[in-house]
């Protein structure tokens, strides 16, 4: 059986950000470089756009924030950040790596 892209790409990363933000362009070069490896979806917040509010709450001063999760489960939500698998400020395409498949292996 061949992978189609829907299958293999089992993960979903959100990548809290904003603009102006050295670290968050960093982020997205480690994002993109590990995608072209192992593909995932990936959905990128501006925490600081008004329907962002409770991101910006909640990360004001992390960005950028990286939640990792199944590409089947719900919707990240603010009031749940504290169980999601996530990175914060600097991390490495293996720490990713690393995260992502101790998510696809959780149950």
């Amino acid at each position: 059986m061949r992978l189609t892209p829907s299958l293999y790409q089992s993960i979903r990363i959100t990548l809290f950000t904003r603009a102006n933000c050295g670290l968050c362009v960093t982020a997205k070069s480690v994002l993109s470089k590990l995608q072209t490896s192992r593909p995932f979806t990936l959905r990128e917040v501006d925490i600081i756009k008004p329907e962002a509010k409770p991101w910006r709450d909640l990360y004001d001063f992390d960005v950028p924030v990286i939640h990792i999760s199944k590409s089947s489960a719900p919707e990240e939500d603010p009031k749940l950040s504290g169980e999601a698998a996530k990175l914060m400020h600097r991390f490495t395409e293996e720490e990713v790596a690393a995260k992502m498949k101790a998510v696809e292996e959780a149950s």
